[in-house]
């Protein structure tokens, strides 16, 4: 899930979309883009289906929301081949719901991250978890699911959920993204389950790879990576500096920062944007910058 937050307003290109079309994004990999468009998730989810398209096997990353027309989408990129694994990135509802009907049409294993449904998940800013996600074997990172001219690597990258997995195409030099980076905004970091510091550790950890470009579930691809993820570890650091200054101002609630620091912020996004300042302000607190007085719900924060 996105948020498009970073300069106030959501930007959405006019359609047509190329929604339920099988594109070619390089020799491997074909993208599908899902009919679920939104401030959250840019014109729609987008699913990868990932083998030589004259070979005998294939597999799917993030199968994207339950719908009839985009399963069917899926499969008929998929072209007959043998899907070997149907691999999602994360829970977010808008990336694994289709994984449950897609193995049962075809009989692949659902591979990949965690499942991960929170205790509370009440009324969200996010795309709330899929409940229904049920993998049949669980990536740890460097694990790999290979086929025929084809290997994709897990890399672990907690922050945007816990679960969070990229995919490297070891073949290529490509690594799907999810939502940790994307090609059209920031990613939103959301607690309880988001974690800032966890978040920036894993764009450091990125920062060390040699990826050659980034395929996103939102947004076009990423040619020029390691510049991107630069530019997104000096926003936040960006973000993180404003939040402490506006705290050295005077305390205030997370409400009280967000006409400072996000001018024109689409109304829709509110939410988003408050729990995004939550997360630096949880993650300050966890390094002893910053403390929250008052009672839970109605708190102020200060810097210590």
């Amino acid at each position: 899930m996105a948020l498009a937050i970073c300069k106030g307003m959501v930007t959405i290109p006019p359609q047509p979309w190329p929604t339920g079309l099988a594109e070619a994004v390089e020799p491997l990999v074909r993208r599908v883009l899902a009919p679920n468009p939104s401030p959250y998730t840019f014109t729609g989810t987008q699913t990868y289906v990932v083998g030589m398209a004259d070979g005998p096997d294939c597999a799917v990353i993030d199968p994207g929301p339950k719908d009839p027309a985009h399963i069917s989408a899926i499969m008929d990129a998929v072209a007959g081949r043998k899907i070997v694994a149907i691999m999602c990135t994360h829970t977010h509802r808008d990336h694994s719901p289709a994984a449950a009907p897609l193995s049962e049409q075809t009989g692949a294993p659902i591979v990949g991250c965690a499942p991960l449904v929170l205790a509370v998940d009440g009324p969200r800013s996010d795309e709330a978890f899929d409940p229904t996600y049920a993998p049949d074997r669980v990536l740890a990172d460097g694990e790999a699911m290979r086929g025929t001219g084809w290997t994709l690597t897990a890399v672990a990258t907690p922050g945007h959920t816990s679960n969070h997995l990229c995919f490297a195409l070891e073949e290529s030099g490509a690594l799907f993204t999810g939502d940790h980076v994307m090609g059209w905004s920031t990613s939103v970091v959301i607690p309880p389950d988001g974690d800032m510091g966890d978040y920036m550790a894993s764009l450091d950890k990125l920062m060390a790879r040699e990826d050659v470009r980034y395929h996103s579930a939102h947004g076009a691809a990423i040619e020029k990576p390691r510049q991107l993820v630069r530019g997104m570890i000096g926003h936040r650091r960006q973000r993180e500096g404003q939040i402490v200054r506006l705290m050295t101002e005077r305390p205030r609630p997370v409400s009280g920062f967000i006409p400072d620091m996000y001018k024109g912020l689409d109304p829709r996004l509110i939410g988003a944007a408050e729990m995004s300042v939550t997360a630096h302000l949880i993650d300050l607190e966890k390094r002893g910058l910053a403390k929250r007085t008052g009672p839970q719900g109605d708190e102020t924060w200060q810097t210590i």
